[in-house]
């Protein structure tokens, strides 16, 4: 039960990383909570791509998807973080971001 606990902790950790970046990059976005929605977390399966997919068990969110379009997991995601290319993986140019309107 512990090690269950551990690694929802885990889990949520990784999402919020995303989400912070996300909304301090001033990114649009959606979340989606696949514990509350079987469609939901089905879409998500049949929309990875399968040389994607872990070699054992389902796929852990955060997965990362740019509207339909697969773009990564977590790990992912963090490695592009790190080589400063997450506008890349994320489908989008840089320049996508809001930027604050100026008083």
């Amino acid at each position: 039960m512990l090690s269950l606990i551990w690694k929802m902790c885990g889990i949520k950790k990784r999402q919020q990383d995303v989400v912070r970046f996300l909304e301090a990059n001033r990114i649009e976005f959606e979340e989606v909570d696949i514990t509350m929605s079987e469609e939901q977390r089905q879409w998500m399966y049949k929309n990875i791509p399968r040389d994607r997919l872990p070699s054992q068990g389902n796929p852990l969110p955060p997965q990362i998807f740019s509207d339909d379009q697969y773009c990564g997991d977590y790990d992912g995601f963090f490695e592009s973080k790190e080589s400063n290319t997450v506008f890349s993986f994320l489908g989008l140019k840089p320049s996508m971001a809001s930027k604050k309107s100026e008083p």
